[in-house]
């Protein structure tokens, strides 16, 4: 059986692994520019792990800044067969409240500054987003959280904002109409590009507040935020620690089969191929190129 590799992509707050055993900070190259940080090399037990602080160490990089595609692509030189993140969020509905994690389940992208695809002219590929998460990581992480006092919520929708301002109180309000439960500002294009990695994603949404449109909530602050991030911070860390063991060290295939994506995903006839964009994805679509190529 394969060996699994498990990334992590901590979010604000997360900068670290505790309880890694043989670790090393190791730069990976990418021919799609710079990734956030060098990458956290180490094991969990017998458990290969492979973490980036999607913002660099000291939080450096603001959502907009960040270079999701050399993050991922990072991530699948470096050998990594699922990608769990973890990031602050808001809330925007009254269940979800502060130092609550939520294993989202779908996506709404509002963010519009971003590069959000590998490909382009030349090599075109249409990959599902249907169902944007692996059920078999979140399952994982439902088992995982249940051995922790984290209080955790199955399924719900991540409204993406472009940020980094906070959201306006009729932003917030349209949000909740949309039946939005959390908001946040990293986790895509990552999912979209992970998914075009074929590599299985989940996202760990923390929050940290209620947003603007609760009452005891109008004005969200950093410092306030902080607070919540730090004490989601020591949960998140646990929650790597229970889910490692649950999901290695064998590589188990996803059931929606995000491992083969791009067999229904490229358009591009092969004799019109742009071998400079393929060069490029050596990496993210290595499995693809090569099955064409036997």
């Amino acid at each position: 059986m394969a060996k699994a590799v498990l990334g992590i992509i901590g979010g604000s707050g997360v900068y670290d692994i505790d309880g890694l055993t043989d670790t090393k900070w190791q730069s990976v190259a990418s021919p799609w520019g710079t990734p956030s940080d060098e990458l956290l090399f180490g094991k969990l037990g017998d458990v290969e792990l492979v973490f980036l602080p999607r913002h660099g160490r000291g939080h450096v990089q603001t959502p907009s800044s960040i270079n999701y595609r050399a993050n991922i692509d990072a991530m699948k030189r470096a050998g990594v067969t699922d990608i769990i993140s973890v990031s602050a969020c808001g809330s925007l509905q009254e269940k979800y409240a502060p130092g609550s994690f939520v294993f989202v389940d779908q996506f709404i992208d509002r963010t519009f500054a971003r590069e959000k695809s590998f490909f382009g002219p030349g090599f075109v590929a249409h990959v599902s987003m249907a169902h944007p998460v692996c059920p078999r990581l979140v399952d994982a992480l439902v088992e995982a959280a249940d051995k922790t006092d984290i209080r955790h919520f199955k399924g719900g929708t991540y409204l993406a904002m472009e940020g980094p301002q906070f959201s306006s109180y009729a932003e917030s309000q349209l949000y909740r109409s949309w039946g939005c439960d959390v908001i946040g500002m990293t986790n895509m294009p990552e999912a979209k590009l992970a998914r075009e990695a074929e590599i299985p994603y989940a996202s760990v949404a923390m929050v940290t507040d209620y947003d603007c449109w609760h009452e005891d909530h109008d004005n969200v602050d950093v410092d306030a935020v902080v607070r919540v991030l730090t004490q989601n911070a020591a949960s998140a860390r646990e929650l790597v620690k229970q889910v490692a063991p649950l999901l290695g060290p064998d590589r188990h295939a996803c059931p929606i089969g995000i491992e083969t994506t791009l067999d229904t995903a490229v358009i591009t006839a092969p004799e019109k191929w742009d071998l400079e964009l393929l060069s490029k994805l050596d990496a993210v679509a290595g499995r693809f190129l090569r099955s064409r190529n036997s």
